[in-house]
């Protein structure tokens, strides 16, 4: 690391004394400039991908060396019977965590907004945006903790309260699909401050003048909501729906820190997360490129939505 800071203090140096000097071209200094961020990004981005991609098409044995190519059998390999839990669960995560997230978030951003207690509200939810994902399994594997033997008192919270209300306690995290909505609800208890925040800035910016016409018309309650701060505050929901659904793609600290590793819990990331630990680089390669691909559309979606409301601008 202090290598690293030497030779960039050194290298931006150069290129600021250079800059004084009339005779340097201006090629020179674009490139100064710009060789770093390319090379960088050559080497930590783009071949990457590529040797992902080309990996993903080989076979490779337990110590991961590569012994030929694969044609597309790792892909096929993904979708089989086998994989078919795996599969459901990752397209539970894309769209429930960021709509419900989201949802979360805008409903509570605009119940506390410019109200006596705003501040301390808004952390209160905020705070386990803050909390690292595999802090957050490990206080939420007490909240769903397994039964507790005949006799005994519960342990996990959920249960407790199951039991209070003459219930049956289960083992939330170990049944298909009730496991994995039980993990998607720690990732909506993370993802809910971030979009609550990110939303609250957005109600604020609303014009008053548009709100005041708005009333004058004749719209309140949720009239005004629906018809006013919903389409001003649209860029802003596109883009936290957005960022929330790629977050959930690559989310694996949950399932495999909370969900036990357990084939019913098991999503895309994670499956990408064992195959690498196992030394398959072909069967990770091709659960990152599934990954890429699944996310693609959102960030197309992302562009054209930022396009138009460019263009109503």
């Amino acid at each position: 690391m202090i290598l690293a800071i030497l030779l960039f203090v050194v290298i931006m140096g150069v290129i600021l004394w250079a800059i004084d000097r009339p005779k340097v071209p201006l090629g020179v200094l674009v490139a100064g400039f710009l060789g770093p961020v390319v090379i960088a990004l050559s080497g930590g981005l783009l071949w990457s991908g590529i040797s992902t991609i080309i990996k993903s098409f080989q076979t490779f044995n337990s110590s991961g060396q590569s012994t030929g190519w694969a044609g597309f059998d790792n892909y096929t390999r993904i979708f089989t019977a086998a994989n078919q839990n795996m599969l459901i669960n990752t397209v539970l995560w894309i769209f429930l965590v960021p709509i419900l997230a989201t949802a979360f978030g805008l409903v509570y951003a605009t119940l506390v907004d410019r109200t006596r207690f705003e501040a301390a509200a808004k952390a209160l939810i905020f705070l386990p945006t803050a909390i690292s994902m595999v802090a957050a399994s490990v206080i939420w594997r007490y909240v769903y903790y397994q039964p507790s033997p005949s006799g005994k008192e519960q342990v996990g919270l959920l249960n407790a309260l199951v039991e209070l209300v003459g219930g049956t306690p289960q083992n939330w995290t170990t049944k298909f699909p009730l496991g994995t909505l039980a993990l998607i609800v720690v990732m909506i208890w993370i993802q809910a401050g971030f979009a609550m925040t990110v939303l609250s800035a957005a109600i604020k910016a609303v014009p008053d003048d548009i709100i005041e016409a708005a009333k004058i018309d004749g719209a309140t309650g949720m009239r005004l909501f629906w018809s006013v701060t919903i389409p001003t505050i649209r860029p802003t929901l596109v883009v936290v729906l957005t960022t929330v659904a790629i977050a959930s793609l690559k989310t694996f600290d949950i399932v495999n820190v909370m969900g036990g590793n357990l084939p019913v819990n098991n999503i895309v990331a994670n499956a990408f997360y064992n195959a690498s630990s196992v030394q398959q680089p072909g069967w990770a390669g091709a659960y990152a490129v599934i990954i890429f691909i699944v996310v693609t559309p959102v960030i197309i979606f992302n562009v054209r939505q930022m396009k138009k409301s460019e263009a109503i601008r």
